[in-house]
C-alpha cells in the first residue's frame, strides 16, 4: 500500500550530511540543509555564503551570539530575508567568485566561495580534531571580503572583521584574515 503523503528525503529534513561528510557536526549538516532549501526556494544556481549566513543565523544562538544583538542583527536579518523576497535578483545571474575555484554547474551546488568556506571550516575544525561546527563556518564566510556573507553584513552595519576576530576569541583582526584578504 503506497503512503497517501509522500515521504521527504532525509536532504528535506535536514538530516543528511553533506556528501556524508564525516567532517561536519550533524549541526553544520543541517546549517547546510537549510541553505540549499533556501538556494532552490530562492531560483539560486548555487548555494552562496550568504545562503549560508542566514541558515547560521536561523539555526541557533551561538552564531547569533557572535555576529551582535539589537537592531544590527534585526537590520542583518531584514536584509536576509529582503534578499530571499528579491533583494538578491541582482545577483542571480552570477556566481559568487573571487576567481580561484571552478564552477560545478547540475543542481543546487556550492558557489565557489561558498566551496573554499566549507574546506575552510574543515580546517579549522581539524586542529581541534573535531567536526565542523557552525561556528567554524561563521568564521569561513566572513574571512573573506569579497563574498555576498561580508557585503550583507556590512549592509547591516556589522564589521565582518570584528566578527571573525570575535570567533578567534581575541580583540584585534588576526594574522590569518589579513592573509586572506591579499
Amino acid at each position: 500500500m503506497q503512503p497517501r503523503i509522500p515521504r521527504q528525503s532525509a536532504l528535506e529534513h535536514g538530516t543528511h550530511r553533506a556528501d556524508n561528510d564525516a567532517r561536519l557536526s550533524d549541526e553544520l549538516a543541517s546549517v547546510i540543509g537549510g541553505a540549499r532549501r533556501r538556494a532552490v526556494r530562492d531560483g539560486d544556481r548555487q548555494i552562496d555564503t550568504a545562503h549560508l549566513l542566514h541558515s547560521l543565523l536561523e539555526s541557533g544562538p551561538e552564531a547569533r551570539a557572535v555576529v551582535g544583538d539589537g537592531p544590527q542583527l534585526a537590520r542583518l536579518l531584514g536584509y536576509l530575508v529582503q534578499r530571499s523576497i528579491g533583494y538578491g535578483l541582482r545577483w542571480q545571474s552570477g556566481v559568487e567568485d573571487s576567481g580561484g575555484v571552478p564552477v560545478v554547474s547540475g543542481s543546487t551546488c556550492f558557489s565557489p566561495l561558498a566551496a573554499a568556506a566549507m574546506e575552510y571550516a574543515c580546517a579549522r575544525a581539524a586542529g581541534r580534531e573535531e567536526p565542523a561546527r557552525g561556528t567554524d563556518l561563521l568564521a569561513a564566510i566572513v574571512v573573506d571580503p569579497q563574498s555576498r556573507a561580508v557585503e550583507v553584513l556590512e549592509r547591516a552595519g556589522i564589521d565582518a572583521r570584528a566578527v571573525f576576530a570575535r570567533l578567534d576569541g581575541c580583540s584585534g583582526v588576526t594574522e590569518e584574515y589579513g592573509e586572506a584578504t591579499h
